[in-house]
């Protein structure tokens, strides 16, 4: 039998290509009841000696971190384990103070000095918190409280602003199985261009991507039991439903009669071949179910050409799923294990206060400098008019996205965004967007990032080469909207 496949990530980070994931810990402590640390940790040390060393969890996995601390630190062979955590803040305001006090938590409750890895989580990126976040969590690498910083569940645009910015990112984290292949497409490019890697999740859809399913009624919701079950269920509904996920399955169940091994090994070993994928994240029911022995059986199995055009033949014939990468927590459809985003925030608040002026004129301010200067607003509504103001991808001392023309624009459009939402429209509202390039030959990436954020609204548009205030920056933008009742 083969062994387990490493992965040099960085110096001194060497991973496990299948992790192992322990989300399901929340699921497990649902009902209120925390799980014993002690005990829980020990039912990690087998995989440690198969050769899976390295776990993912999260700050709101439950008592994740707190297991799986106690597992480094005192279950035999955990020193070797490499521990990746996120974290999730609610979104919002935040301040230096906030980013430390976050990661501390984590250090202490993983009783260690230094976070192996951690993932870092944005629920809006109009709102320039996320990247406010990620520069102080580069300050915190450097201070050696971190290791190495990652991100999950960010679209393929906003990776692309934070690399293109000069935030170093190793990972990032989404879901990415037969049924998913948002990241197949755009993601898989930027991750190339910047060298991070993809860590995929979901790739055997809760256990649906499996043996168990195959040829077998449709469920009912009452009959789902597990939260990754809700939430994968929706992933197949939403991909053409059950009866398509059944020919997905009988296609894999082909292949796997082939090799003499079960479905969930091909899926794995077809999505651990995928351009980009450094590893998938295989979830674990800590002292209830381990699949140590079948995990071991990915690495002895060899895809053919054959295999893998038979599925993707297979895959072909499912819906895509709409969106960007981490969509699914950002817009309709949500596909979570409730279907909307009611146990992880309660609301996302406006970037900008409105200041309302005598006339019935409401204006917001972005804080930069040049508002003062040249005496402007960012933007002005006018009865059910918004204009906004000629935009660069500048954020406080910062330039944003660096020399990439494609990230300084989509960091521009998420401050429109953010202006037009703080007045009560919406990016949907808009009408007319000017675009203004300092170098004409970059039309191309500057009209593509337009087309991927304005596509579905197809507002009117003029892009102009002309001579910008400031060489560093490569675009600016201004918009018209309109907020209709209804």
């Amino acid at each position: 039998m083969s062994g387990v496949e490493k992965l040099q990530l960085a110096p001194g980070l060497e991973i496990s290509r299948v992790l192992t994931g322990l989300w399901q810990i929340a699921d497990l402590e649902r009902g209120g009841q925390d799980l014993d640390p002690e005990a829980t940790s020990k039912f990690m040390q087998p995989y440690i000696e198969a050769g899976f060393t390295t776990f993912d969890m999260a700050d709101h996995y439950g008592s994740a971190e707190i297991i799986a601390g106690r597992c480094k630190n005192h279950v035999p062979g955990g020193t070797g384990s490499q521990l990746l955590t996120k974290w999730v803040p609610k979104p919002g305001p935040v301040t230096r103070q906030d980013v430390k006090e976050a990661v501390q938590r984590s250090l202490d409750r993983m009783q260690v000095g230094r976070l192996d890895m951690l993932q870092y989580h944005a629920w809006n990126y109009a709102d320039p918190a996320w990247l406010d976040s990620l520069l102080w969590l580069m300050e915190l690498r450097q201070e050696g409280l971190i290791a190495q910083l990652g991100l999950t569940n960010f679209d393929a645009a906003h990776l692309r602003v934070a690399c293109a910015s000069g935030i170093k990112i190793l990972t990032n984290q989404v879901s990415y199985s037969p049924l998913d292949q948002r990241a197949a497409g755009e993601m898989a490019e930027v991750c190339q261009q910047y060298g991070v890697k993809i860590l995929a999740f979901g790739t055997l859809a809760g256990g649906f991507l499996s043996g168990k399913w195959l040829a077998q009624p449709e469920p009912s919701d009452e009959q789902l039991k597990t939260w990754s079950q809700m939430k994968y269920k929706r992933f197949i509904d939403t991909a053409g439903g059950w009866q398509r996920y059944q020919v997905l399955l009988s296609t894999l169940n082909e292949i796997a009669r082939k090799h003499a091994a079960p479905i969930s090994t091909i899926v794995s070993r077809y999505m651990l071949d995928q351009p980009g994928v450094g590893g998938i994240i295989l979830g674990a029911r800590l002292g209830q179910s381990e699949h140590i022995a079948e995990n071991l059986g990915i690495f002895d199995v060899s895809l053919d050409a054959d295999d893998r055009a038979s599925i993707r033949i297979a895959i072909s014939r499912m819906q895509p799923i709409p969106g960007n990468c981490g969509d699914e927590y950002r817009k309709p459809p949500f596909l979570t294990a409730s279907g909307d985003l009611s146990h992880h925030l309660e609301s996302i608040p406006n970037v900008f206060k409105p200041v309302q002026s005598a006339d019935g004129r409401s204006r917001v301010f972005s804080g930069v400098s040049w508002e003062d200067l040249a005496g402007y607003c960012r933007a002005i509504r006018d009865g059910s008019q918004i204009r906004v103001s000629g935009t660069t991808a500048s954020h406080g001392d910062h330039l944003v996205g660096g020399t990439d023309p494609a990230a300084q624009m989509h960091f521009v459009i998420d401050k429109i965004q953010a202006a037009i939402e703080s007045l009560g429209g919406r990016l949907e509202d808009v009408e007319r967007t000017r675009v203004f390039v300092s170098n004409i030959d970059h039309w191309e990436p500057v009209a593509r990032a337009h087309g991927q954020r304005f596509g579905h609204i197809q507002p009117v548009n003029t892009l102009v080469e002309a001579r910008l205030v400031g060489a560093q920056y490569l675009v600016e933008v201004e918009a018209d909207a309109c907020v209709r009742k209804g």
